[in-house]
Formats: structure tokens, C-alpha cells, sequence
């Protein structure tokens, strides 16, 4: 296929967010008379569909924010992973949050927020209460110490990332939509406060809209577009942060034990919600006992067929200094899991279940973990910047968030979303941030 010189939209990124909001726009202009149809759209990526973050995303699909906007904006997400289930490759198996004392309050929270907007979960309180609940109900063998509260998300639970991927783009090419791998863009033509042309190493593209779904390429197009690299912040409180740097990057951890899927399978033997366990109980070794850490550590975890065994991983950990994106995912040099976090998560899952004990031998070793590119609270930003040209900055949020491009498609053409408003960039410069939990993950 020629890169055609000229589209009225085009995407970059061919991952959840670029191929969700291709079929979306496209099924919206199809059904405006006069509008146009998928055939005006175009998708960009320098690789491949999936190549980026969503093509190694452990699929974990959750509601289980401290953040009311996250919330809603989840709870959109997850109906729409439901209107295609089976094609999707999604498993509604749901999602427990398990928890020590000091966040018990931020959990019975997100439980109440939960209920008011319809979203089916059930909370647990007190240590006794937790153990008997995870004994009776999903592992027999459970055995964490100093859990005092369990959210368990009837909704929600975890997807095949490629299968998902693909079907996104079949269904955005069965709409007309040009689908364009192997194009590195090069920088982006603006005039007048606009862009005007998408420059790539085949040639510009002059365009009426440009839509950047980027993932951790999220700093070379802001760059591209010459925003700022550093910002000021208004906290909650009304006290202003000077000279914050606007993008960080996290390095995130994840592996799998190498056991069959069925190995991990609830007291029914049936699949199990998937587990979140954050823990402030010393974690000791699985191998020689020896103390790993006595702070708050996180870790989560779930059968899968599509990694062939027990799937997971654990809080990332910022990465200082000079960060190169590529080569990425389990390509990168710099950027891969190492034997300190096997210790640690295959020690964790000890600690949980009594199954696991002596399994830290079967871990797989081969190449995994990634890298995310983080706003400076931690949270996405959906907003327009220059006049024609929408981002979508996931801060390490996408996949899990299928429904972002039904909304990012509207606003494009016209209609404001109430469920992207929390996200826009002048929240930095407003004071309008998020609430922040005490979880040890920087997306909770």
C-alpha cells in the first residue's frame, strides 16, 4: 500500500487507544450524512499493530481506582470489552483488591463509590473475616498475613492483548479505515497554530486532524510539538510546584511462573478473579528464608493460557536519568526484568499461597517488563493541544481502557465528553488533580 500524500485524520499508534478510537471515528462518520467514512482515516506505527505497550500488557482490566474519574471512566471501558467478549479474548473472571489496615479506608471507599455508579462488587472487613472469605470462596490454601479488607470486582478481569489488538483493527478496517505498519514518523508541520502535515520517513501526510496515541512514545511527539518539558502545579491544597518535569519514566516489572494455567485454578476448579494483593507484613525469601522487605510491597498475579502459566508482576520502579524507548519491550537492553524482582514475586506468591512455596524454581526465564512514560501525577491526559491535534497520554493506563477512543473520537468531532474532562492538561495549572491512595503502585 502507498502512503497516500494526504488523509484528513490520521492516527498514531496502532495500539488499544489508535485502533479503538479508527473503528469508533469511523462508525461515527459513516452515520453522519456528509461527514465522511473510515476510508478518511489513517493509522500510523514505525512497527507493528501491538508493537508498543498493548502488545505486552498482562490485560489486566480492573475498576479498582481511588479516583472517582477513574472509576467512571473504567466502568465505560469494561461494557464495552463485554459487547465482544469471546472475540476480544477477554475473561470476566473479576478482580480482587486485597489490602493491609493503613489502605483500608482508601478500599472502603472505592467500594462505596462503586455502588453509586452501578459497578457490582463485594467488600470484606476485618483479618478473620478476609482469611475465611479467600479460604471458602476462591483458595483454600490462602495464607497471607495482616489483610484486612478484599474488594472483589464481579467485573472487570483480564484480556488476550494480541487477539484484542487484532480485532480492533479488523474491525477498523472493515470500515474503511488504511491500517499503515512500518512508517516512522519524523516530526510533525505546523502553521498558525496548527498542524498542518505529519512528516515520515516515506514522505509527509497532509492531514485536516491529527490524533497521537503514542503509549511510552508519549515524550518524542510532545517534543515534536514543541510543548513544555517542564510545568508548574497546583496541589490540592493550593500550594504551587515549580519546574516539574513533565514526563518520567517507570520501568515495569512482570514475568511468569512456568507452571500449567491449571495449577493456579480456584476451589472449584474454575478460573480465579484476578489477584492484587498489596501487603505491609515483612516478605521473606521462598528460597533461604532471608529477609526481602519490611515496607508496603504489591504484587498481582493470575492464570494464563496466553503466557502459558502464571502471569504477574509488581510495583515498577522509576528509572533516573537518560531513557532511550528503543529499542523496546523485551528487546531492550536496559529495560527487562532481572533477578531481583523474580525473587521478590515468586517470594510474594509464596507468601499468598502455600501452593507456591517451593515453585520459584519453575519461573520462566526469558526476556520480559517494559517501560512506561508517566504524566506527572501519574494519571492520563486526553486533551487537545494546538488546534487540530488530540493526544492521548495514557500514563501507562492504556490497555486496560478500550473505551478511551469512543470518547476521543466524539471529541473530535465536536462533542465534549464528561468522562475525559478530569483529564485535561490544565488540571496542572488549575489544582484540579486526582486524590492519591496508599497503595505502592503509581497508578492506583
Amino acid at each position: 500500500m502507498a502512503l497516500p500524500s494526504q488523509s484528513k485524520y490520521v492516527i498514531i499508534g496502532a495500539g488499544i487507544h489508535g485502533l479503538s478510537t479508527a473503528w469508533h471515528l469511523a462508525k461515527t462518520l459513516k452515520n453522519r450524512p456528509g461527514a465522511g467514512s473510515g476510508k478518511d482515516i489513517l493509522v500510523l506505527d514505525k512497527t507493528a499493530i501491538g508493537a508498543g505497550a498493548s502488545g505486552i500488557a498482562c490485560g489486566v482490566i480492573r475498576n479498582n481506582y481511588f479516583q472517582p474519574a477513574m472509576r467512571e471512566l473504567m466502568a465505560h471501558s469494561v461494557a464495552i470489552w463485554q459487547e465482544d467478549a469471546e472475540k476480544y479474548g477477554y475473561r470476566p473472571v473479576g478482580y480482587m483488591q486485597i489490602s493491609p489496615e493503613v489502605m483500608h479506608e482508601d478500599v472502603a471507599e472505592i467500594y462505596r463509590q462503586q455502588k453509586a455508579i452501578g459497578y457490582t462488587s463485594a467488600f470484606i472487613e476485618g483479618e478473620k473475616d478476609c482469611l475465611e472469605y479467600m479460604r471458602k470462596n476462591v483458595f483454600e490454601d490462602w495464607q497471607a498475613k495482616n489483610i484486612t479488607s478484599i474488594l472483589h470486582e464481579k467485573l472487570g478481569g483480564y484480556a488476550h492483548n494480541t487477539r484484542s489488538l487484532y480485532r480492533l483493527a479488523d474491525k477498523a478496517e472493515a470500515e474503511g479505515v488504511r491500517v499503515m505498519t512500518g512508517v516512522s514518523v519524523t516530526g510533525i508541520r505546523t502553521q498558525g497554530g496548527a498542524v498542518t502535515h505529519v512528516e515520515t520517513d516515506n514522505g509527509a501526510i497532509a492531514c485536516d486532524w491529527l490524533i497521537v496515541a503514542p503509549g511510552p512514545w508519549a515524550k518524542t511527539f510532545w517534543d515534536m510539538l514543541d510543548l513544555p518539558e517542564r510545568v508548574d502545579i497546583k496541589d490540592r491544597n493550593g500550594n504551587v510546584h515549580s519546574d516539574i518535569p513533565m514526563w518520567t519514566y517507570w520501568c515495569l516489572v512482570e514475568g511468569t511462573l512456568g507452571v500449567p494455567p491449571e495449577y493456579a485454578m480456584d476451589n472449584r476448579g474454575q478460573m480465579p478473579p484476578v489477584m492484587h494483593v498489596d501487603s505491609d507484613a515483612p516478605l521473606y525469601s521462598s528460597e533461604d528464608g532471608s529477609l526481602i522487605t519490611d515496607e508496603i510491597w504489591g504484587i498481582y498475579y493470575k492464570p494464563d493460557f496466553h503466557f502459558g502459566g502464571v502471569q504477574g508482576g509488581a510495583a515498577p520502579y522509576k528509572v533516573e536519568g537518560d531513557v532511550k524507548v528503543d529499542p523496546y519491550g523485551i528487546d531492550s537492553p536496559d529495560f527487562v526484568v532481572g533477578p531481583e524482582f523474580v525473587h521478590m514475586w515468586t517470594s510474594a506468591l509464596a507468601h499468598c499461597q502455600k501452593r507456591y512455596e517451593d515453585r520459584y524454581r519453575d519461573y520462566k526465564n526469558e526476556p520480559s517488563g517494559g517501560l512506561g512514560c508517566f504524566t506527572p501525577d501519574n494519571f492520563p491526559i486526553f486533551d487537545r493541544f494546538k488546534d487540530n491535534c488530540y493526544m492521548i497520554l495514557d500514563s501507562n493506563h492504556g490497555y486496560k481502557m478500550i473505551g478511551v477512543g469512543e470518547l476521543v473520537a466524539n471529541e473530535v468531532l465536536g462533542e465534549e465528553q464528561a468522562l475525559l474532562k478530569p483529564f485535561r492538561f490544565d488540571r496542572y495549572r488549575k489544582g484540579e488533580l486526582h486524590p492519591v491512595s496508599h497503595s505502592p503502585f503509581p497508578w492506583s
